[in-house]
């Protein structure tokens, strides 16, 4: 684990805000504490913090409501905390984009734990996130080169003439298939490649 994280704890009860205070600290971890939903957002909008903690049920701005903005607008792993075990909340918290679901109380051992689990998480969906990301990058590059590919096809040239002209445009002027795809398209390139 990361030695110390700025945790954002959420939680409508003071005491329970304080014990786990006290639980972060002695971990090593700075705490950043809301008393309710509406708080945390305003912590997660300024202060940045690399984790939160939220309890399920709080005034103003309930935590499922704000882990599911937190995960929209700042996005870090997020830990739901309550007191209850009913399995429609367990069902709603599983529906978020959320690393983990305590139940209170919580001791400093299941804490650390869930901490280190809901960070190896949150690190994976980041990832499966930006490959997600390249995966449709390399679909609309694909996608381009085949209609300029088309418009060159349309001028006389073979296919594969087509595509290596792209190919040596591209190299040629040390850019991307996809930039000379985009300005054949929009008429910058003549045709004739």
């Amino acid at each position: 684990m990361r030695n110390k994280l700025r945790i954002l704890v959420a939680d409508d009860e003071g005491i329970i805000r304080l014990g786990l205070k006290t639980m972060l600290q002695e971990m090593g971890h700075e705490t950043l504490l809301a008393a309710n939903g509406r708080e945390a957002l305003d912590i997660a909008r300024t202060a940045n913090p690399d984790l939160a903690i939220l309890d399920i049920r709080m005034p103003l701005t309930d935590g499922l409501e704000a882990a599911k903005v937190i995960a929209r607008k700042h996005p870090m792993p997020v830990l739901l905390l309550t007191a209850y075990s009913e399995q429609d909340l367990i069902r709603k918290a599983a529906e978020l984009p959320v690393q983990s679901y305590l139940i209170k109380p919580v001791d400093e051992r299941d804490l650390s734990a869930a901490i280190q689990i809901a960070l190896a998480r949150f690190v994976d969906a980041q990832a499966a996130q930006q490959k997600i990301v390249e995966l449709e990058e390399t679909i609309e590059t694909r996608k381009l080169v085949e209609k300029a590919k088309g418009l060159l096809i349309k001028s006389g040239l073979t296919e594969e003439a087509a595509y290596l002209a792209i190919q040596r445009r591209a190299r040629d002027e040390r850019t991307s298939m996809r930039r000379v795809a985009e300005n054949i398209l929009k008429g910058r390139l003549s045709t004739d490649a």
